[in-house]
């Protein structure tokens, strides 16, 4: 499952490049915050001015897309990597997909009719 990272920095990072992300979960919005990129390939560090305090967590992916905005206030990059490896997601990111497929199959099952519905009773025949 690709992850979208959206960072409120220039960052460029080339298509196919390894990357160990360092993030932290926000307890205001419960959302993942990145903390410190590494381009494993060409060694370069980007890393937030303060200092992280408390649980953070480490992962490696490969970067998919990268989408960098420049120009004012607004600058940011996207970036959309495919994890590798175990530990490449955490634990409430894996349940919120596997809720979000639940309810999907939920919504197929009901949409096609379910397995959970009596037969339909045929009548009898007097030929």
């Amino acid at each position: 499952m690709d992850r979208l990272l959206v960072l409120t920095a220039q960052v460029a990072i080339a298509h196919g490049h390894r990357v160990e992300v360092t993030e932290q979960v926000d307890p205001l919005t419960d959302e993942p915050v990145v903390l410190a990129l590494v381009d494993l390939d060409s060694g370069i560090r980007y890393r937030r001015a303060e200092e992280p305090s408390g649980d953070f967590s480490r992962w490696i992916g490969r970067v998919v897309e990268c989408t960098v905005t420049i120009g004012g206030a607004g600058a940011r990059t996207s970036l959309l990597v495919d994890p590798i490896g175990p530990g490449a997601t955490g634990a409430k990111i894996a349940l919120r997909g596997a809720d979000a497929a639940a309810d999907a199959a939920k919504a197929e099952a009901d949409r096609w009719g379910g397995a959970d519905r009596p037969p339909v009773e045929e009548p009898e025949r007097f030929w």
